[in-house]
């Protein structure tokens, strides 16, 4: 079927995004941790791969207890990273380039060092005291003091934090230092609007919001029920994910990105409900414009969390990108597309584990696969230069991310002598830990990568294979996964009807081996097909429906003119991880 119904184009819709973590990105002044204008150095290789837009990880004044995600000040910037007036030239030297700069909004939470919660926590009549979620105790038959309830924070343990001065409790999701804002009273809400308007005002183009989903929580803060008989504490976010007054908040948030044209894209865990998705993303409801969808990202993870051992078929993937591509096309909605992000392993190791002599195909099946799909394609820094995760050598002083550390401080206390149980954990670390996406970037051969000097130890340890893997050999080399993104993303472009706004259908469904599917505007039509493996393939054409190819515009081997004549006749043969786009 062609797509009959009216389209709303938009400038976001037919953008890519190129996401900067700013610590990893690049040194300037030599003391091992990335800066602003480390990134301002670089914006001329990120413009050559075809991005629209910078996103920037949180920059602002942070204790990084979380790298970041703990403010203590959204007016300002970090000293390790540089000055507002750093930002001022990043988005200046961004325009000056035709890209557009997105800054990160997080105000599920503060630092517990931001002012307001100093005040907050300074007496319970303070002026602050609800601009924060604090509850009294919960005191058993004993006399013995417990929290709230059983929800259980994101970084292991309680989400709610006891705090001796007032006697009260405190809720934080994610660590203690980070405690959640209580939009619920109208001074919170009111002071978020400022901190978007004075961004905004700056030139900034709009925000990736931090867990905006959990903006709105039940009042009644009731138990969540048991899932994890193994754990005193329990995942609450039935009472947290897309809460009540959620819609009311974001329709907020989203009048001032009107008034402004800025650009949205809201990060949204624990959503399983499509039609609460469409309440936030569809085109006319004025909240923001695409969510970052998690089903795909949790895919190898256990039963019990992330760092257990989990596995998944192909067609859980395909089932996926099924859902969500038909759901949002039918309904006038959009996805953000992303495989990577700095919470995410490397794509080549979570999706395909392929063995480094496929790096190159695989790096670049990995970007025809995602970003010809419908929706808004988000690249992460090193993505485009084929960056894998951590090496397996790694013992647990290298790592860096909390989320990690807390979960080894818990298999170390609960099971010290376990060494079965710690090797497992380490494993699924090296598999799994935010740390994979976070080591520096990648820029030459020199000492550190590049990164920074050569006599400084770099904040994180950069991954040993960038001897092989760096940006300059891969600017100088055309057959470069860093050339090849610029050419789907140029593709992407180029045929804007079909692979921006055309419809999207799952091809040979069943198949565990090979993701196909097409896209179709009006009478323009072009299939994406993928083979998952790294064995020969033999993939019958015409058994499903594909007749007669006009054209081949991209294949990850060869010159689309050499791949033309192995893409005619019924059944055609794919090399290990092959990739190829073919127009119909």
């Amino acid at each position: 079927m062609g797509s009959s119904k009216p389209i709303n184009r938009a400038w976001w819709k037919e953008s890519s995004v190129y996401q900067i973590w700013p610590a990893s990105y690049k040194d300037s002044n030599d003391d091992g941790i990335g800066d602003i204008p480390g990134i301002i150095s670089k914006l001329d290789y990120i413009k050559n791969i075809g991005i629209d837009i910078v996103w920037l990880c949180p920059s602002y004044k942070s204790p990084q207890v979380d790298m970041g995600y703990d403010i203590a000040d959204y007016y300002s910037i970090a000293d390790e990273y540089g000055t507002v007036a750093d930002v001022e030239k990043l988005i200046q030297g961004c325009h000056q380039r035709g890209m557009k700069l997105l800054m990160d909004l997080v105000v599920n939470h503060t630092s517990d060092q931001h002012e307001w919660f100093k005040q907050s926590r300074s007496s319970k009549n303070n002026e602050f005291r609800n601009w924060y979620v604090w509850k009294p105790p919960r005191i058993d038959e004993q006399g013995n003091r417990h929290p709230p309830n059983n929800w259980v924070s994101h970084f292991q343990g309680s989400a709610w934090q006891f705090d001796e001065l007032t006697g009260e409790y405190y809720l934080h999701l994610y660590a203690t230092e980070q405690p959640d804002l209580n939009w619920e009273h109208p001074p919170v809400v009111k002071a978020v609007h400022d901190i978007m308007r004075f961004w905004l005002d700056k030139g900034c183009d709009g925000f990736r919001m931090d867990v905006i989903n959990f903006i709105s929580k039940d009042k009644a803060f009731p138990d969540a029920p048991i899932q994890n008989p193994h754990s005193e504490w329990q995942w609450g976010d039935k009472y947290y994910a897309n809460g009540p007054r959620l819609h009311e908040f974001l329709q907020g948030v989203g009048n001032i990105l009107k008034e402004y044209d800025a650009f949205s894209v809201g990060e949204m865990p624990f959503v399983k409900d499509e039609k609460e998705v469409l309440r936030a993303v569809q085109f006319d409801r004025n909240e923001i414009n695409m969510i970052f969808n998690f089903e795909h990202v949790d895919i190898d993870h256990g039963q019990y969390g992330k760092f257990e051992p989990g596995s998944w078929k192909l067609t859980d993937l395909k089932n996926f990108f099924e859902r969500w591509q038909t759901f949002m096309y039918v309904n006038d909605g959009w996805n953000a597309l992303y495989w990577e992000n700095h919470d995410q392993p490397r794509c080549i190791d979570r999706y395909t584990n392929a063995k480094e002599e496929y790096r190159l195909v695989v790096s670049k099946m990995l970007a025809i696969a995602l970003a010809l799909q419908s929706g808004t394609p988000f690249v992460y820094q090193g993505q485009e230069l084929g960056m894998r995760n951590v090496p397996t050598s790694w013992c647990i002083e290298e790592y860096k991310d909390i989320d990690c550390l807390n979960h080894w401080y818990q298999v170390v206390k609960a099971k010290h002598l376990d060494t079965k149980a710690q090797a497992i954990a380490l494993q699924e670390y090296q598999k799994k830990s935010r740390d994979n996406g976070r080591t520096p970037v990648q820029w030459s051969d020199a000492p550190n990568a590049g990164f920074t000097g050569p006599n400084v130890k770099p904040w994180m340890s950069v991954n040993p294979d960038y001897v092989r893997v760096n940006a300059a050999a891969e600017v100088k080399d055309p057959n470069s996964t860093y050339h090849f993104w610029a050419a789907v993303l140029g593709l992407r472009k180029k045929f804007l009807d079909i692979f921006v706004y055309g419809n999207w259908v799952n091809v040979d469904r069943a198949n565990e081996e090979v993701f196909a599917y097409t896209r179709q505007y009006e009478n323009q039509k072009a299939l994406v097909l993928c083979n998952w493996t790294e064995k020969t393939l033999d993939w019958d054409a015409s058994s499903n429906g594909i007749t007669g190819v006009k054209e081949v515009l991209l294949n990850n081997y060869e010159s689309a003119t050499e791949a033309i004549q192995r893409f005619s006749g019924g059944k055609w043969s794919l090399r290990p991880y092959e990739a190829v786009v073919l127009l119909l």
